[in-house]
């Protein structure tokens, strides 16, 4: 819950419908990754009149996926349900999805995958180009264009879960858990606005490649060999015109050049060695994916 206030209600009403349909049993688990509005308010008047509503407070804002992790953490069903209570992806997939699970063997996740990016022409072709971006760099393909709500099995969550980053990228480790995965073509709405901005779209990019692939590090020592031999080659032809040739080399422009060329290769270099010694930085620390400041509950017992 992250200004969730104007969701919940209806949230709630339309999961509690399609449950209800199903005819199985189920507990909420609504997580508030420290929303500045009332959500957590909302929340606990639902659980004032259902006690299978368990509300976890993180004590600040952790951000969307590390409460999605804490979410994980303390669901304890069978069958998990993920979803955004923004309505952005309407709670009725649940009914399709769980359809999908029950009616085929082996499955282990359903998952939602748009039909169509949201934006402008622009924002669509560039993620699209990112996520196959982030494929070549990944050692499994990255799941494009994929949306929160999925149905997951015990087993899988449990496997999820084990994954102990701290600089975590989950639809990364959504992959990289494996199990049989069954994608499902789904609209996505739109809440017209976002607090997701171009500049942190930027940053997330850099977090999931750093964070899921090492593979950059690989390609600086491929761009160090390439600028070594074309500087090897660059000597060699000077040499050779002013030794056997004998013509006169100038060229302060080429030299100039050559210099801020090499220099802006170095320091991209750094930088990306710097990103991943962040991370491990990060991760040595081995602080706390989240910290809860309360956990929410009427019953200590699960029931149908």
């Amino acid at each position: 819950m992250y200004y969730s206030r104007n969701y919940l209600q209806e949230f709630y009403k339309r999961t509690l419908s399609v449950i209800r349909e199903l005819g199985i049993s189920y507990e909420f688990i609504f997580v508030d990754d420290g929303s500045p509005d009332d959500s957590l308010l909302v929340a606990l008047q639902l659980q004032s009149s259902d006690q299978k509503i368990k509300v976890v407070e993180l004590s600040r804002n952790f951000g969307h996926q590390r409460a999605i992790m804490t979410g994980l953490l303390h669901a304890s069903g069978d069958y998990v349900f993920l979803i955004d209570c923004d309505l952005e992806e309407s709670p009725e997939l649940l009914k399709e999805f769980w359809s999908k699970m029950v009616n085929q063997e082996k499955i282990d996740v359903v998952y939602g995958v748009q039909q169509k990016r949201k934006g402008e022409w622009v924002e669509r072709i560039s993620g699209r180009l990112f996520y196959k971006l982030l494929s070549a760099l990944s050692p499994v393909e990255y799941p494009a264009d994929t949306t929160t709500a999925r149905v997951m099995t015990r087993k899988y969550v449990d496997s999820i879960v084990r994954f102990s980053e701290k600089e975590l990228d989950l639809w990364g480790i959504f992959a990289l858990a494996g199990f049989n995965q069954q994608p499902v073509s789904v609209v996505k709405g739109s809440k017209g606005s976002t607090t997701f901005t171009f500049r942190k779209k930027v940053k997330r990019a850099i977090e999931i490649i750093t964070s899921f692939s090492h593979r950059p590090l690989y390609l600086t020592f491929l761009l160090g060999v390439v600028c070594f031999f074309v500087a090897f080659v660059n000597v060699f032809f000077i040499l050779y015109k002013k030794l056997i040739l004998n013509v006169e080399v100038e060229g302060w422009a080429s030299i100039l050049a050559s210099i801020w060329f090499v220099g802006g290769m170095i320091l991209l270099v750094l930088g990306i060695f710097g990103i991943y010694l962040s991370k491990m930085f990060l991760e040595i620390k081995n602080r706390p994916l989240t910290i809860v400041r309360n956990v929410y509950t009427r019953s200590d017992t699960f029931s149908s």
